[in-house]
This record gives C-alpha cells, sequence and structure tokens, in this order.
C-alpha cells in the first residue's frame, strides 16, 4: 500500500515520529511528506512537499495524487494563543486541507491527530478541546474512504528523533509512574498503519485503543 504521510513538516515531534516509523515499516512502500520546512531526512521511500500555506494545498494536485492515506499530525499549542488564531490552524486550515486532499483522492483515508480530553460535545469551558472537537466531527462528516481521529495524550520519542518537544521528557518520568498512560510514537504510527488496513475501528481512538491496535 503506498500512504500519503502529513506531518506539518516532520520538524513536529509528533510528525517526525510516525514519519520514521513509516519510513522503517514495511508495509509502507511510499511516503510523500507535506510540509512548511524541510525535515531534512533521506530516505528511498520519501519525497518532500513544502507548502507556505496548507489552505491552498489545491495548487498542487499533481503532487498529492495517487495516495491511500494521510496521517495528519499537524498542529500547535493553544498556550497564550487567542481562540480565533488557534481556530483558524487547527480548526479551518486541517478542513481546508483535508477537503483538498479528498476532491483529488476519493479513496483516501484520513488520520487526524487530536489529542486526550477532546471536547466532543464543543460546548465544554476549555477553549482548545472545544475546537479539537469541531475539528473532529467535522471531519468524521467527510466522505473519506475511512477517518480516524487519534486522541494519544503524552507520548515519547523515538532513536533518530531531532525535533522532540521541549517538555518530552515530562511522558518519560508520567510513564514511570503510570505506563499505561503514555505511549510511544512508533506504537502511534504502527496503529495509523493498521487502522488504515482494518474494517473494525472505531472513529475515536483513546490511548488504549492505540496501544491495542498497535
Amino acid at each position: 500500500m503506498k500512504y500519503e504521510s502529513n506531518h506539518t513538516g516532520a520538524t513536529g515531534m509528533v510528525g517526525e515520529g510516525v514519519l520514521l516509523e513509516c519510513l522503517q515499516n514495511d508495509k509502507v512502500t511510499a511516503v510523500l511528506s507535506i510540509s512548511r520546512r524541510t525535515a531534512a531526512i533521506q530516505h528511498p521511500k520519501l519525497k518532500e512537499l513544502l507548502v507556505e500555506d496548507f489552505t491552498k494545498l489545491s495548487l498542487f494536485r499533481d503532487a498529492i495524487a495517487g495516495y491511500d492515506a494521510c496521517f495528519y499530525c499537524a498542529g500547535v499549542s493553544s498556550v497564550g494563543m487567542k481562540e480565533d488564531k488557534y481556530r483558524y490552524i487547527t480548526y479551518d486550515t486541517t478542513l481546508a486541507f483535508a477537503k483538498s486532499l479528498l476532491e483529488i483522492n476519493p479513496a483516501i483515508s484520513f488520520i487526524y491527530v487530536s489529542g486526550g480530553s477532546t471536547d466532543s460535545t464543543e460546548q465544554g469551558k476549555v477553549m482548545w478541546a472545544r475546537v479539537k472537537g469541531k475539528t473532529e466531527n467535522e471531519l468524521a462528516k467527510l466522505p473519506f474512504k475511512k477517518e480516524y481521529n487519534f486522541r494519544p495524550g503524552a507520548m515519547t520519542t523515538v532513536a533518530g528523533q531531532k525535533h522532540a518537544n521541549p517538555f518530552a521528557f515530562v511522558a518519560k518520568i508520567i510513564k514511570f509512574f503510570a505506563p499505561s498512560s503514555v505511549l510511544s510514537l512508533h506504537e502511534v504510527g504502527r496503529a495509523m498503519i493498521h487502522a488504515v488496513e482494518s474494517d473494525d475501528v472505531k472513529n475515536i481512538l483513546e490511548i488504549k485503543d492505540i496501544r491495542a491496535l498497535a
């Protein structure tokens, strides 16, 4: 199977970790990393497409055509950010990207990396959780072949990562005291690959679901 893997550049921790899993996984034959900046990774399976504005993905029709799945690992922290800006990056940009991809690849599967405690009701007091919930809900309405929302929570990095979150060490501390609440990025990547191949996976996957699928 041929996968398209989008990592907000593989310059984010989650995107880079998932990309490294895809490159070493025999089930993945080709990867297109769509990013604003180069990942600076050389691999026979890997192609890069640098896109400054994800809302204009449709301008790159030929480059993004012919892929089976998209692993959308884009995202920013909401810390210090006003809701309108966070909504534009998290909701508007993601939906515009997904719709462009779907128009060009109508049989594609889409996996969105959301977050633990995401608010599916869209009515809670936590801003980021509401926005993520709305994003999940709207993606689920699009006619992808399959669409999944991953809520991984704390994650540990994998060997070879250059773009670890400055607070990634916290996940290791949490894992020491509560191992079942932390995933490795290898597990997240493997679970994404398995989700595309499976027919009995639910739309929203929490930590325990991701680990089981991995």
